[in-house]
């Protein structure tokens, strides 16, 4: 054994007497020692069969695959970079599932049973119409932002679905039809759409104050009888003038020229057309049957254009007159007899009530 420390021989007087009792000899003596290092392993905190030293966790148990940092849902990625720790995931997810399939995670996506779009969240929106199914209000029918997805066809802010009329704009008062008149009745029910009337007249005024609305009355501007289509009824004594004109009108032998006595009663037809505005004139020339029918066609036509004509001058609308000539048809009279004939060779006047 080499001396040095801890070992080799060292005199000694321990006692004052030598083990040869000369106190002037001292007695020598020999220490011996043994250092033991032993080495049972490097350090693991964890226990998790990764030294610290290579544990990325070196507090927490883990797994190998994960740098000994522990992996709850084993999805090979760390819980401390797994964004769904308690779930497995995908790694370009951070982790996190994506069970629809649609590229949005599950913990991103509104909708993560059902694939969607990034722009909604990972929501569908089945009508492309910029409203996700889940806030969309009509989500298979295309609509507008403002209501929710629902269609608005005629563009009034009121959805087709609480419009009562979805293809013309109106109001929300009218639950979306329209009302122009602004009478309460909607259009689709006013007879009268653009004059404010009353709902007993189907929104249609009364103007000629007759009790029968504008709207079924053929003379709304003259006050007349139901039974007479809302209109005056013709007084008799017109009536009887336009009788006389039979006998009154009357024109040259063979001729469609008027006789000067013919402008007192054609003069009396045309103040009567002025006071009945909604009745309009038939003018009908008849012959008796002397000479040949041709003759009596031309002849009877001719005079009633000829009537026609007179009022003309006297300012009667044309529009309001019709004339024909119906020959020796229908006579009145026999025509064996000179009065007969003369009967017979006459133009009627008739009032028409005018179809409004």
């Amino acid at each position: 054994m080499e001396p040095g420390p801890g070992n080799g021989p060292a005199p000694g007087l321990q006692d004052g007497i030598s083990q040869s009792g000369d106190p002037d000899n001292n007695d020598w003596y020999v220490f011996g020692g043994l250092t033991l290092t032993t080495r049972f392993g490097a350090k693991d905190t964890d226990g998790d069969g990764i030294t610290d030293e290579n544990d990325d966790c070196p507090t927490v148990a883990g797994l190998t695959a994960t740098g000994g940092c522990p992996d709850t849902d084993l999805d090979g990625i760390a819980d401390a970079k797994d964004a769904c720790p308690e779930v497995a995931g995908d790694a370009k997810f951070n982790g996190c599932p994506d069970t629809d399939g649609d590229g949005v995670a599950d913990n991103q996506d509104n909708c993560p049973d059902v694939a969607g779009v990034r722009r909604f969240r990972g929501c569908p929106d089945t009508d492309g119409d910029g409203v996700a199914d889940p806030v969309d209000l009509c989500p298979t029918v295309a609509g507008v932002v403002a209501l929710d997805g629902c269609p608005d066809a005629d563009g009034d802010g009121i959805t087709d679905a609480d419009d009562a009329c979805p293809e013309l704009a109106g109001i929300a008062s009218a639950n979306g039809c329209p009302d122009g008149d602004g009478d309460g009745i909607i259009d689709p029910n006013d007879k009268c759409p653009l004059v404010a009337g009353l709902e007993k007249y189907s929104g249609c005024p009364d103007t000629d104050g007759d009790g029968i609305g504008d709207g079924d009355d053929k003379c709304p501007s003259n006050a007349g009888p139901a039974e007479n289509g809302g209109c005056p009824i013709v007084l008799e004594e017109d009536l009887a003038t336009l009788e006389l004109a039979m006998q009154n009108v009357r024109f040259r032998t063979n001729s469609d020229q008027l006789l000067a006595q013919s402008s007192t009663i054609l003069n009396e037809i045309a103040e009567i057309l002025s006071r009945y505005p909604n009745y309009d004139l038939k003018i009908s020339g008849f012959t008796d049957d002397v000479g040949n029918d041709s003759a009596n066609q031309s002849l009877s036509e001719r005079r009633a254009l000829a009537c026609f004509q007179y009022l003309l001058i006297k300012n009667v609308d044309r529009k309001r007159m019709s004339h024909a000539g119906y020959g020796e048809t229908n006579p009145i009279a026999p025509n064996d007899t000179e009065a007969g004939r003369a009967r017979n060779r006459r133009v009627e006047f008739e009032l028409v009530l005018r179809k409004k």
